[in-house]
């Protein structure tokens, strides 16, 4: 699919069909009113017609919001992808309006048929969007960002969506470096050994059943006098069983998916550098495979963290926080950040308290959390902030170590998984961390918005667009 943006009144314009987004109010005066009431069109949200004689498409559309001309620009989109057309126009007006039309376009028509035998190739549907606004040069500027931000978005879906036998920590080190190659970024790879030698030894702990090492993977983007230095930490269980504290049958059914924050990472990354942004970045994965064996983990195991706190295990499949301390420790010393921001399929609580539709932020810093709300919003993504609590906190007390790695009661899970991990962030770095919680954002069996079956991309869009603002 092919997506361009012209500075041409649409008229003159050639393409197969023209479309148009109507809201009700606008349905009630155009001159088509009758024969689209005839045809049963009421202009509602994720509504088509098609007028073939007129070579018109119509969809309907809540209002001229970004929101809302995203959801029809993805109904737009499906419509036409199963329609013989091999050209669209529809006109484009505002720097809001197009990045909300490219989104719906680019993530709405995403498909991921790498394991289907009949895959059909590529579709070579082109789309035009037109616009004669006088700062026409600024408009292509976010037109070009936005095909950027949504490639990576994908590009982080297409990972999520891959299966634990291709994609393990090992290949998951692989396709980082590929990445670093490619956009040209400097690459660290430490294995088990040098994990032994960091004294990372709860993350060694989550990955010691498994056939596959595990990983810390380490990406930077280093711009000349960069404004800010910004970290970005990720979960990256490419596949969790729930260790010795096994998981139900139907809930490992999707646990590819619980190494999406390593995944969004990756997709920040290379967003920033093709971006070109004056920030720089580093990505840091803890890339680990939560399996059984006679050499596995634990519950009443107690763990040594590389900061060197103690951590009782009183749950196996509470193995990302533990992959996380380590990492997040890791980071800490590696690089000094002004900002330190870590992405992970952490809890299903986090589901249970905000929907699956909603990445929870959680952290310290009243200020970033509340920049992040604004981002959040403006980015297309639903974000929600989870109050730390003191009260909380005394469920993570251990009688035989420094903290256990579950709360002592099922209340308030999201929100004591992130405080676990509160003990792992330096005093000097308390205001400076936020937790992502994208455990119900970043994957999907029913599809919403501009979100199709599986991978998300969940926190790549609102990470983007705060890191365009730094100032």
């Amino acid at each position: 699919m092919n997506i361009e943006l012209l500075n041409k009144n649409i008229s003159v314009v050639n393409s197969d069909i023209l479309v148009e987004f109507l809201t009700v109010e606008e349905l009630d005066a155009h001159q088509d009113k009758e024969i689209l009431t005839l045809a049963g069109f009421k202009a509602k949200e994720e509504t088509i017609c098609f007028l073939h004689e007129k070579k018109t498409l119509f969809c309907g559309c809540e209002s001229k919001k970004s929101d809302d001309l995203r959801v029809a620009s993805v109904t737009m989109i499906k419509a036409l992808k199963v329609s013989n057309y091999k050209s669209a126009k529809l006109n484009a007006t505002t720097k809001s309006t197009i990045s909300a039309l490219v989104e719906g376009i680019v993530l709405g028509g995403y498909e991921f048929n790498k394991y289907k035998s009949d895959s059909k190739e590529e579709s070579s549907l082109t789309i035009t969007l037109t616009s004669e606004i006088d700062n026409f040069d600024e408009l292509k500027k976010v037109f070009n960002d936005s095909i950027i931000i949504s490639n990576a978005t994908c590009f982080t879906r297409d990972i999520v969506n891959s299966i634990p036998q291709d994609l393990n920590p090992e290949s998951f080190a692989t396709l980082a470096q590929k990445l670093a190659t490619d956009n040209s970024l400097e690459c660290e790879i430490l294995g088990e050994k040098e994990l032994r030698n960091e004294k990372m030894e709860a993350m060694l702990a989550v990955g010691r059943a498994s056939i596959h090492d595990s990983k810390l993977i380490h990406l930077a983007y280093k711009p000349v006098n960069p404004k800010k230095i910004i970290s970005l930490v990720g979960k990256g269980l490419t596949y969790d069983s729930g260790g010795l504290s096994l998981k139900p049958a139907t809930s490992m059914v999707t646990m590819k998916m619980d190494k999406a924050g390593g995944c969004a990472v990756l997709g920040m990354i290379k967003a920033v550098s093709e971006l070109k942004l004056d920030v720089e970045v580093h990505v840091f994965i803890g890339a680990v495979e939560n399996m059984i064996g006679g050499n596995a983990y634990k519950p009443d195991d107690v763990l040594v963290a590389r900061n060197g706190k103690t951590i009782e295990v009183r749950n196996t499949d509470a193995e990302g926080r533990l992959v996380l301390a380590d990492v997040l420790s890791y980071a800490q010393d590696c690089v000094e950040a002004d900002a330190i921001f870590d992405f992970a399929t952490l809890t299903g609580a986090c589901m249970v308290a905000l929907g699956s539709y909603t990445t929870g932020i959680m952290g310290n810093s009243k200020k970033l959390k509340h920049d992040f709300l604004k981002v959040g919003t403006s980015s297309g993504e639903l974000t929600a902030t989870l109050p730390f609590n003191k009260h909380l906190k005394k469920l993570l007390k251990s009688e035989i170590a420094d903290i256990s790695n579950v709360a002592s009661k099922p209340y308030g899970g999201a929100i004591t998984a992130g405080m676990f991990l509160d003990n792992f962030i330096k005093d000097e770095n308390k205001n400076k961390w936020l937790h992502f919680d994208i455990a119900g954002s970043a994957y999907t069996e029913s599809p919403w918005d501009c979100n199709v079956y599986g991978g998300t991309g969940a926190g790549v869009r609102f990470m983007s667009k705060y890191l365009q603002n730094i100032k």
